[in-house]
């Protein structure tokens, strides 16, 4: 069994002496060669993926002055960052060490492990911000654009990015295992404290449940919604109330969609992590540990598709940029107006009267919802 000649049942070979570096490492170096052979496969497709969707977001909020300026995009171009970080981050330094067996030195692998950990941290958290700015523009939508201006985003994501990458990087400082692992250090990360990767999973663990709160907030106001249309009209429109029902229907499979992949995603890993700061994993949890760790890529492939490319204004001026592009190549294809996504995070109180559209990013807006908050104005 390469790399495993050790007692896969206790953490001796973590504590044993001997080469301080390269003897404790070896003991991390578990995977066998079809282990490494189907994990390569996931990270050399993955990775590139996720770089390319990531940079393609980025690089169409940022050429367009309409989408920077909303808080809404600023958070999704942080997603999408944080994701394209990741891409790059996790596929070079996890193939590096596990596929390749490469031996660092203390301070080069935690630099790498800090880069991994700040840019999981930031995805998660931008999707924190997300959740939080379509929790604002449905209860608060009428005073959206006075509560969440431009510059309350940019300090936001400023307060994020400044918590996650000292967070990340606290090993790299100081806080890490002691020479000779005792007490003995994670059976997942090489010179991570117990202590640490405790306080990072529950720091992880209470964003996730955070996101998945606003969501269902959200979920349980745009059905309060649907009832009361569906009570107020129901007589004098017939089918309002299968139409609604379909709506209702539709959201909540999107946003059940999302909080899925999102906790299917990164469930396994925290759960082996909470478990590792218990009790020593043996090599087959280490292996399991290590495929486990791959939904964390898939998740950063999977969010621009579920946060960005779902929204018509982002894919109106992906469309309109590709047609500048062909133009330039000889293609005598005017570029089209972009057709303005019925955001609430971008238009929660731009108009009176519609103050309180609801789309969420993903659904139409409702039209009975929008005539029945104007009649009662």
């Amino acid at each position: 069994m390469e790399g495993s000649s050790f007692n896969s049942n206790d953490c001796s070979c973590i504590r044993a002496p001997g080469n301080e570096t390269f003897g404790t490492l070896k003991c991390y170096h578990v995977l066998t060669t079809e282990e490494k052979t189907a994990i390569g496969s996931i990270c050399y497709v993955m990775g590139p993926i996720t770089l390319l969707e990531n940079i393609l977001v980025l690089g169409v909020i940022g050429s367009s002055v309409t989408l920077r300026r909303r808080p809404t995009y600023l958070f999704i171009a942080s997603l999408a960052l944080a994701d394209a970080i990741a891409s790059c981050f996790f596929t070079t330094s996890f193939l590096d060490f596990h596929l390749f067996s490469r031996r660092d030195a203390p301070g080069a692998y935690l630099f790498k492990l800090g880069g991994v950990t700040m840019a999981f941290t930031g995805s998660v958290g931008s999707l924190l911000l997300t959740a939080l700015d379509r929790y604002l523009c449905i209860y608060q939508a009428s005073s959206y654009k006075v509560l969440l201006t431009r510059q309350r985003a940019c300090m936001g994501l400023l307060a994020l990015w400044s918590i996650t990458t000292i967070i990340s990087f606290i090993p790299l400082m100081g806080w890490r295992c002691p020479t000779m692992l005792k007490p003995p250090c994670s059976s997942l990360f090489p010179y991570i404290d117990h202590h640490y990767l405790a306080c990072w999973v529950g720091f992880i663990l209470v964003l996730l449940t955070l996101i998945v709160v606003a969501y269902a907030l959200i979920l349980w106001k745009a059905h309060k919604h649907a009832a009361s249309v569906n009570g107020i009209h129901g007589a004098s429109l017939p089918h309002c109330g299968q139409a609604r029902m379909r709506m209702d229907i539709h959201l909540a499979q999107t946003l059940s969609l999302i909080l899925m992949i999102l906790v299917g995603c990164w469930l396994p890993v925290l759960t082996f992590m909470l478990v590792d700061v218990s009790v020593c994993l043996t090599v087959f949890q280490q292996r399991a540990f290590a495929f486990c760790s791959t939904l964390c890529l898939v998740n950063s492939g999977v969010n621009p598709l579920l946060y960005a490319l779902r929204c018509r204004e982002l894919r109106g001026a992906l469309l309109c940029g590709l047609q500048k592009l062909c133009s330039k190549w000889g293609s005598s294809i005017p570029c089209s107006r972009q057709r303005s996504c019925r955001l609430p995070e971008d238009d929660g109180g731009h108009e009176e009267g519609n103050s309180n559209t609801t789309n969420i990013a993903f659904c139409t807006v409702s039209e009975e919802v929008k005539q029945k908050e104007t009649n009662n104005e």
